[in-house]
């Protein structure tokens, strides 16, 4: 080090090889840190597994729909509430509406709460999501009135955590499947 060079202060910017210190205008620093005051809204949506049993293997319908990029992705049928109802009531409808697969609750198996950002506001969305047993129905996606589900299928309820997109989505089909396991 030499003679004239000065040890650098708590908190100082250091100087890049063979220039000037950095010098970041605090009004600026601090106008780009505030976060955006958008509006937020809640959203609760209701959905989950409904489970048929084939050939002596526990299936669980899925859905394709396409994320906000645009690339397909495979996940459990879910949507929101209307008016009075119940979560329950919702999982029941959304599923037929999405997969063509009319079911009955079994049990409740939990909520995932998360927020996301859209471009006029802030969302905090809860899902309930059930254990379902069909009990009648088609597959299809024929029923789904806003065009969201692409696609549907049964898959095997031990190939759902490779299936689905969402750790959380995967999480629940593997307490789903050790719910059915520890009824057998």
């Amino acid at each position: 080090m030499s003679s004239s060079a000065q040890p650098a202060r708590p908190g100082a910017v250091p100087a890049p090889p063979g220039g000037h210190a950095l010098r970041i205008d605090p009004e600026i620093a601090s106008a780009r840190t505030l976060p955006h005051t958008l509006p937020v809204v809640d959203e609760t949506s209701a959905g989950g597994l409904v489970v048929h049993t084939m050939d002596g293997i526990r299936h669980a319908a899925v859905i394709a729909r396409r994320n906000r990029a645009g690339r397909l992705e495979w996940c459990l049928p879910k949507g929101h509430l209307e008016g009075a109802e119940t979560p329950e009531e919702a999982a029941v409808r959304e599923i037929a509406e999405e997969t063509g697969i009319i079911g009955e609750i079994v049990r409740r198996l939990g909520v995932i709460d998360y927020w996301f950002t859209g471009d006029d506001r802030r969302v905090h969305k809860v899902v309930h999501h059930f254990l379902l047993g069909a009990v009648g129905g088609e597959l299809s996606v024929e029923g789904d009135p806003d065009g969201e589900a692409e696609d549907v299928e049964w898959v095997a309820l031990t190939d759902l955590p490779a299936r689905l997109a969402y750790p959380n989505e995967r999480r629940l089909a593997e307490a789903a499947h050790a719910v059915l396991v520890g009824e057998a």
